[in-house]
């Protein structure tokens, strides 16, 4: 089963980095990087398609809030605590946003969709996206890409030693979740604060 992921990765690698680049990211760059490192594919083009991919999948969801505003509302009703961080951040920080927003766990999809909601210039929004994915890819690929040894001897470690390896991974997640988790918290604390001023 892994020999036949593999193979379908070195045959159809781009098509699966574009596509994994609008539904995820980072995992998939991870591995592009590390395919580029062993030459299964090209650097500059992985870099290129998956900046592509991220561009896709954030313009989708900004259209989505740009047309589709009554439908978010009802829909993700119980997503509105991180709709209200997601205006917070924009109003504080402006354009910049965009760029970090790819950083942001638990708030990639929502602030794309927040900016669609408001006036905010479509034209500009794009040529924002489309920079922030291509620094978003590099950034992400080029590690990967430099390290490929490293990242592979502890992939092995890992399919050996996964009784260690699956632990250690979901403290990792839950330490990170956490944290955003008590981010989010703050900010809206901060705001709540304001309002009562």
């Amino acid at each position: 089963m892994e020999d036949l992921f593999v193979g379908w990765l070195k045959e159809y690698g781009y098509v699966i980095l574009f596509l994994w680049s609008i539904l995820e990211g980072e995992t998939g760059l991870i591995m592009a990087g590390v395919m580029s490192h062993t030459g299964d594919m090209s650097y500059w083009l992985s870099v290129f398609v998956a900046g592509l991919g991220g561009f896709a999948g954030d313009q989708l969801y900004f259209y989505i809030g740009r047309f589709n505003k009554g439908l978010i509302q009802r829909k993700l009703h119980k997503q509105r605590r991180k709709f209200a961080i997601a205006h917070l951040l924009l109003k504080k920080y402006g354009w910049p946003i965009i760029f970090m927003q790819r950083y942001l766990y638990g708030l990639r999809t929502v602030i794309p969709m927040s900016i669609g909601i408001t006036k905010y210039s479509a034209k500009r929004f794009a040529l924002i996206n489309l920079l922030s994915a291509w620094v978003w890819a590099a950034i992400t690929i080029t590690p990967a890409y430099v390290f490929g040894d490293e990242i592979l001897k502890v992939v092995d470690f890992a399919k050996t030693h996964w009784y260690f390896a699956l632990p250690l991974a979901a403290a990792f997640v839950f330490g990170i979740s956490r944290y955003f988790h008590r981010l989010e918290r703050r900010l809206l604390q901060k705001r709540r604060n304001r309002l009562q001023r």
